[in-house]
């Protein structure tokens, strides 16, 4: 029944793609995969498959990546979602990048046939039951990197049985948390190591790199700064009247999470939106950004360089439903963050909001009220930002956890697969 399900939505795809952009993508990028595998894999060198769903995926997965090539591995990095692939294609971190085929028993089988890998490695959530079957046949060792398991998943429900199995094909399990530990011992499964997040060795990695912005130092020159990262209409509705109402001076600046020019121009132009002074980072070289108020960055990538310039972060995504994003990109910045209301999946988030270091509204209301505090206190920002940047050093070790016990088990054997 699983592998029928994969067949049917394999059929039905290309004629969703025919109105469905995103699915476009995911449907013509898989086209390609095997003409790639034959042209640019090397079979005779010691292959690590790490497979991600998407971004977020990526960023946990990235440091044992970056790990491994140090030992000589070569890494074969797969994504489920466009809107993985689609931004690190091109990921210097990895000698090769491709959509991972639907998981039919005759791709797993081909697949896994074909790239014999040293070891899998899958990042977090992805359980994909056909190519763990295939790795076990082939005697891989198959981990599941910072996994996050909750009483609600399938794997724990009476009519679980089948994504069960798929976690007996697991060498071993490293997971974020005792509460995973805990569910996974339930099912019989002691093959487990509470490492933590790997996103934690990640973002500490930021401080080290060089976050310079010429223009964000133009844009800000001594004045305070609030950014607004990855963004949403329902984050904007919080914060929109703030920007238009304070008195203070203060620079904003906004990133949106979906870079649309249609929707960038609208909130620019839309003076029942937004009434201050407005650049976009496209117009940076014609414009002296030192004259106005908000800046809005129009394009990807540069996000984590903007936190550094920040005194307050607001993340986006907790006021709608499309989900928190990452409030330890600013948060190892040693600032304070602000949220939305909707964070209780997110355990980074609900451990900060706890500690005090994320502070979480509702309402324009409450939104006003605690950034307006945090505006006028350089010692309340500083306590706040302590505790996240505390936070963030303590939680720090899951890449060490996972190559020292690799390390000792046998799985950093250099000899070529054959």
């Amino acid at each position: 029944m699983y592998s029928l399900s994969i067949c049917l939505v394999k059929a039905i795809l290309p004629l969703i793609a025919l109105f469905n952009k995103k699915i476009r993508l995911f449907v013509r990028g898989r086209k390609t995969v095997w003409t790639t595998l034959d042209q640019k894999y090397q079979t005779n060198a010691p292959y690590v498959w790490v497979h991600t769903a998407s971004l977020g995926e990526f960023e946990q997965g990235l440091p044992i990546m970056k790990a491994l090539r140090k030992q000589g591995y070569k890494i074969l990095l797969t994504f489920f979602s466009p809107s993985g692939y689609e931004v690190r294609k091109n990921t210097p971190d990895a000698d090769l990048v491709l959509y991972l085929p639907l998981d039919t028993p005759a791709n797993a089988r081909r697949f896994v046939q074909k790239v014999q890998p040293a070891m899998a490695i899958f990042v977090k959530y992805e359980f994909w039951l056909n190519y763990l079957s295939q790795l076990k046949k082939a005697q891989v060792p198959t981990y599941l990197l910072s996994g996050n398991f909750r009483k609600d998943q399938i794997f724990f429900k009476p009519y679980g049985g089948l994504m069960r199995k798929a976690l007996h094909c697991f060498t071993h399990f490293f997971v974020q948390n005792q509460l995973s530990a805990t569910l996974l011992h339930s099912l019989g499964l002691q093959n487990v190591t509470v490492s933590g997040d790997t996103r934690f060795d990640r973002v500490a990695e930021i401080l080290q790199r060089n976050n310079h912005l010429d223009f964000i130092e133009q844009f800000k020159g001594e004045n305070l700064c609030v950014v607004f990262g990855s963004s949403w209409p329902a984050d904007e509705d919080i914060y929109l009247q703030y920007i238009n109402t304070c008195k203070e001076n203060v620079k904003f600046i906004i990133v949106p999470h979906n870079i649309n020019p249609v929707e960038i121009a609208v909130l620019k132009n839309n003076k029942q939106k937004l009434d201050r002074s407005v650049a976009l980072f496209s117009e940076k070289n014609s414009l002296n950004l030192a004259d106005y108020e908000v800046l809005i960055i129009d394009t990807i990538g540069i996000l984590t360089k903007v936190y550094s310039y920040a005194d307050i972060a607001y993340v986006g995504g907790g006021m709608g439903t499309t989900g928190l994003h990452n409030v330890l990109e600013p948060a190892v910045f040693g600032i304070p963050v602000l949220i939305g209301k909707n964070f209780q999946k997110f355990n980074e988030a609900k451990e900060l909001v706890a500690l005090g270091g994320v502070l979480s509204v509702s309402t324009q209301e409450e939104f006003a009220e605690k950034l307006t505090t945090l505006l006028a206190s350089a010692e309340k920002r500083a306590a706040i930002g302590e505790i996240n940047r505390k936070y963030i050093q303590e939680k720090q070790g899951a890449t060490e956890a996972f190559l020292s016990y690799s390390s000792r088990h046998n799985s950093f054997h250099m000899e070529p697969n054959t």
